[in-house]
Formats: structure tokens, sequence, C-alpha cells
């Protein structure tokens, strides 16, 4: 590969066109080019490339509105989940803790039965072991629409290793009593649960074993009681009941007190018996062992994870900055790093006073060996019609293979990285290397002539080149490439969280495209196939004869998506990816875009053609894989 220097213009938060182009295999190419345009990276010119790693340092609060936050960090990404109060589930992702603060949210999940659909709390989600394999489960409490008189919770479950789904409703532990804060404890070989209930004056923290995620088994028992004089202040509270294991010991930590007062705080239990359903096996702590301090209020409602290199341990929990405030919107999201004493058990210290500047995660800035969640992308030359390919040296150019897969994963600033199935990531100099967390190793998509994409290296903006141009093409063509989705993929609304489907599960033409939670049906994933001359086809998994098309090609705004023949003028997409890692689809034809109406949360809602606004989370959908 070689680099241009090129103006980085062009670049905003508006939707980026991204133009198709034929496959080799699919266009007239020789055999030569077939063949022998497999080249070895060429070294890129002498430069000056800045290779300093970004401040990644953050200060408390993350961001305000978020309560009862729970956060993991896996392949590479930091996922974020905090109390909403909507009927919406929503995730943060980014490769940095400091990130999460302008990270794009995403919702992953809606509900609009009114007996389930509303004032959701306190998402967990948990990697476990399911039927299928390993899988995210993610508990979320939710009740009637009219109050909080029906908080339930209720288990979903992912369609494979994303945290950010799709995901399926698999059921309620107790759909018919009150219940919150549910959370998983894992003890040889077995499962339970542990969540939060009343009785009487009390609320208290239970426990149960579990045939599954979502299914409990044998009778419960009770965890802990607001039985200290710290533990009920406001009200008698012990809840948010959450696991820490440290050299083979296993603690709950747990939220105590009215989380509308000031003294909302910590407790510890610890299990010394192997049994967790003997409540003798359990001790707690006489004092608690995180409270506030420093002009934070209300510490509580935690989750732990460790740093990217595994080496420190981290608490993540809600605060206030001022002794009036109590359970609502006012609790920010903070995390801070914490150590064990002597005896084993973990030390929280104070919480970090707001503005104090807090070091970012040990390993964040790598060497780190990871491959990012997300769909797996080709990027084809448009001059050579060859696919972008990992070798030894770095990088070539190939006829399009399975090892020509890129995963385009959204960092911030606008910007993406490019890792392969190796967990390598590409350079500036277009080398193959672990996450170092450089600009260098970041990536700014700028729409290119007739829409094809630029990839401008964040660190100096130089594009992205072929030396296996064909002769005589103009050096600009070089520079540009079509990027194209593999395998089964879903489309899921940013607004919703809900997939595309075909009405009824309809496989016959004129069949009209439209929304619903994901049921892992055929009809719901969807093919990409590159069309005519920078645009694409999208073709539903269960007749791949059909492609998606404006109803009867109309113009109008608000006509149906449905359905149709491949050769229908209407059936030609710009894919157009954005800065915050959502898409959005741009018809050929009628030069409208695929639209949610209405932002609506209902399933079956019909998917319809509108005129493209800037911004508008109703047009933009998320990209996952079906497995």
């Amino acid at each position: 590969m070689t680099f241009k220097t090129r103006p980085l213009s062009g670049l905003t938060g508006y939707p980026i066109p991204l133009a198709a182009g034929l496959l080799c295999v699919l266009a007239a190419c020789s055999p030569e080019q077939k063949n022998s345009n497999i080249v070895s990276v060429a070294a890129a010119p002498a430069v000056t490339i800045s290779a300093a790693v970004e401040d990644q340092s953050f200060t408390n609060p993350l961001f305000a509105n978020g309560a009862d936050p729970w956060l993991e960090y896996w392949q590479g990404n930091y996922y974020l989940t905090t109390t909403t109060w909507t009927s919406q589930l929503v995730m943060r992702k980014s490769p940095t803790l400091a990130g999460l603060a302008t990270a794009t949210p995403v919702n992953v999940w809606s509900e609009t039965n009114p007996k389930s659909c509303c004032n959701f709390w306190a998402f967990e989600f948990h990697r476990l072991q399911g039927p299928d394999g390993p899988r995210w489960y993610m508990m979320y409490t939710s009740g009637k629409q009219e109050n909080l008189d029906g908080q339930h919770l209720s288990v979903l479950e992912s369609a494979g290793d994303d945290p950010m789904g799709p995901y399926q409703y698999k059921g309620s532990p107790m759909p018919d009593s009150w219940n919150i804060d549910g959370n998983y404890l894992e003890r040889n070989g077995k499962l339970y649960l542990l969540w939060s209930e009343w009785v009487g004056d009390e609320q208290l923290n239970w426990i149960s074993e579990m045939s599954n995620p979502w299914t409990l088994t044998g009778e419960p028992m009770v965890l802990s009681r607001p039985s200290l004089p710290w533990e009920q202040s406001g009200r008698k509270v012990n809840e948010g009941a959450e696991v820490l294991k440290h050299n083979g010991r296993t603690f709950v930590i747990y939220s105590a007190s009215y989380c509308d007062t000031p003294d909302y705080k910590l407790g510890l239990l610890e299990l010394v018996g192997d049994n967790p359903m003997d409540a003798s096996s359990w001790v707690k702590a006489e004092q608690p062992v995180f409270e506030r301090g420093n002009g934070v209020f209300g510490p509580g409602h935690n989750g732990f994870f460790t740093s990217p290199d595994g080496t420190e341990n981290w608490l993540v929990y809600h605060g206030n900055n001022k002794a009036t405030d109590g359970c609502g919107a006012s609790r920010s999201v903070r995390a801070q790093p914490f150590s064990f004493k002597a005896d084993g058990t973990p030390d929280f210290g104070t919480p970090v006073p707001e503005g104090q500047t807090v070091a970012a995660p040990s390993g964040e800035n790598g060497p780190l060996t990871v491959v990012p969640q997300g769909v797996k992308w080709q990027l084809i030359n448009r001059s050579s019609q060859l696919c972008l390919t990992p070798a030894e040296q770095g990088l070539t150019e190939q006829s399009c293979t399975e090892q020509g897969h890129w995963i385009i994963d959204p960092t911030s600033k606008g910007r993406y990285r490019l890792a392969n199935s190796a967990g390598l990531f590409i350079g500036a100099t277009s080398e193959l290397s672990a996450w170092v967390n450089q600009p260098t190793q970041q990536w700014q998509l700028k729409a290119g002539t007739d829409g094809y994409y630029q990839l401008l290296n964040a660190a100096d903006q130089r594009a992205l080149s072929s030396t296996a141009c064909k002769a005589g093409d103009e050096a600009e063509l070089c520079d540009d490439w079509f990027i194209l989705p593999t395998g089964n993929t879903v489309l899921s609304s940013r607004q919703s969280g809900k997939v595309w489907s075909t009405q009824g599960c309809s496989a016959q033409s004129g069949t009209a495209v439209t929304q619903q939670n994901w049921a892992a049906q055929s009809c719901q994933q969807w093919n990409w196939k590159a069309g005519q001359q920078g645009f694409v086809q999208l073709q539903n998994n269960q007749n791949q004869e059909l492609c998606v098309q404006v109803k009867e090609d109309a113009l109008a705004a608000g006509a149906d998506l449905v359905l149709g023949n491949c050769a229908a003028s209407s059936s030609q997409w710009a894919l157009q990816l954005l800065a915050n890692g959502a898409l959005s689809l741009l018809s050929q034809h009628t030069k409208q875009v695929a639209d949610l109406p209405s932002c609506s949360l209902q399933d079956l809602e019909k998917l319809k053609q509108a005129p493209a606004l800037p911004d508008v989370i109703c047009q933009q959908f998320q990209l996952r894989t079906a497995n």
C-alpha cells in the first residue's frame, strides 16, 4: 500500500455515501488481473507520523443521568448500560473508558406491552454458558406503564457473542411478584439468581438456584436483610447485590439504605461455606465498605470490571454531587480503581472527588491482540477490483476470499479501526500490529469520487491506496474502496432495537419490510451483494432471488419498502456508514432513505422511505451478525 497526502475535507456528522463496486469475479476481469495482481505492500514514503498515544485519563462523573451502571470489557471494547426509565434499553460502546463519555447511545431492545413496557431499570449483561453455547444474558427490571407496582425482572439472550445483540426475549424468572436488581452467581457448576424484593417494611436480598439463565428452580432464600443501623437511613433497604470473586473467595457487594438519601452506600457479604443456599454459609460485614465522601453523596448500585491487561480491579457506581439529590436523573456514572487489603477483603477507599484526574485503566494503550465484535466486511479497490487481504508482510490485494475480511469498528471522533480475524489492526505504514491505541491505527471515512470511500489515516490524513492499479487508471481511482458487508447480517434500528423482518416472515414478492424484536428467524437475516456502480442490493435470507426495493418504484415520501425484483430501479441502495458507527440506506432511484415512521417502537411497523434528515435516529440502523 502507498499513502498520499489529502485534505481531510467533507467529514461531518452527516451521512457519508458509500458506493459499491463490482467484485472482480463478477466483472469482466482478465485472468491476469484475477491472478497476478497479488502484490506485496509497498513501503510508505518517508514521512513523519505521530506515534503519540492520546491521553485517555478522565474525571468523574463520566456522564450525567447514569444511574445503576453496569460495565463489561470484552474483546477490545467497554460496554456500558444505565437506567433509562423509558421503554428502551440503551448501551454505549468504546475501546477506552474515557470514550464512554461521548460514545453513541444505541437502543438494543424496546418493549411496547403496557404490562411490562416501561420504567426500565438496572440492566446487567453477563456472558454465561447457555443451551447453544456462550451467550450474553441481559437482565433488566421493568413494569407497568402507569406506576412502579409491577416492576419485575426479565431476561434477554444474545444471538451470538456481541454484547450489543441482537437480543431475544427468553422470559421472566418471577413475572407475578415485585422483584428488581437481578444478578447471577456461578458456583460449582451451578447458576444462582440474586435479586431484591420487599417483605413488610424491609427490602431484602434473595437467592435461588436456576435451571437456566431465565428460570428458577427450588425454594428461594433470604440472602441479607437490613438489620444494621447504617442500612436503615430513610428506609430499611438491601438491594443491588453484585458478585466479586478474588483469589478463590466470593464476595457479594450490595447497596444499603434508601437511594433518596445521601447515605446510600455499599455493604459486604462473604460466602464462607460451600453451599450458597445455606444461610450459615454467608457472613455480613458489620460496617459499610464504601460511602459518601469528598463531595460525592449516595454512592452505590455498583459493578466491577478489570483493566484490559487484567492487572487492575475497577469499581463502577453512581453518585450525586449534592446531599439533596436522590433517586432520580441526577445520579451520574463514576469509576475508580480499587485494591484488596492484607486480609483479602476489598478496599474501595473513598469516592474520587469530581474533577480529579483518574488515569486510564492499565493496558488500554496495549499492545492488545483482540478481535472486536462485529460484521465482517470486504474492502475492494475501485481500480484493481481486488480485496485488501492480510499477509505476513502486511497487506496484499487478492481475489476476494474468506481471508479478505475486516471488522470495521468505531472508536471515537468519527474514527474507525480495521481488524482482521487474528486480532491485528491496519496502521498508517500499512503494517498489521496489535492494538496500541494510536491515531496511526485509526481511520476516517471520506466519500471518494462517485461515492466510493477513501480511508484517511487519523495521524496524518494520508489515504490508503492500492499498488495493484490497472494500467492507465488515474491515481485517484487507486484510493477509492468499495466496502461490502459479508455473511448473514441483522439490521436493527438505533431507535427501537428491533430488527428488519419481512411481514409474516413471508418470502413472496411484494411482502412489506417491517421491524420486530429478534426471534432468530431466517426472515430477519439479510445478505448484501454488489449492485450497479456505486450501490448495493439487500436480499432476504429466505429468498435471495428478491431484493429490498421501494414499492412500485414510487418517488413519494412514505412509500413502503418491500421485497421485489432485483432488476427494479429502486433496488439499488447506497450504504452510508456514519461517523457515529451507525448506517443509513439511500435509494439511488428516489434519493430518499430508509425510515422508521414516527420513530415507532411498535412491532410490525412498516419501514418506509423519507427525505434524509441529518442526525435523525429514526433513519439510522446498526449492522449486527446473526450468530
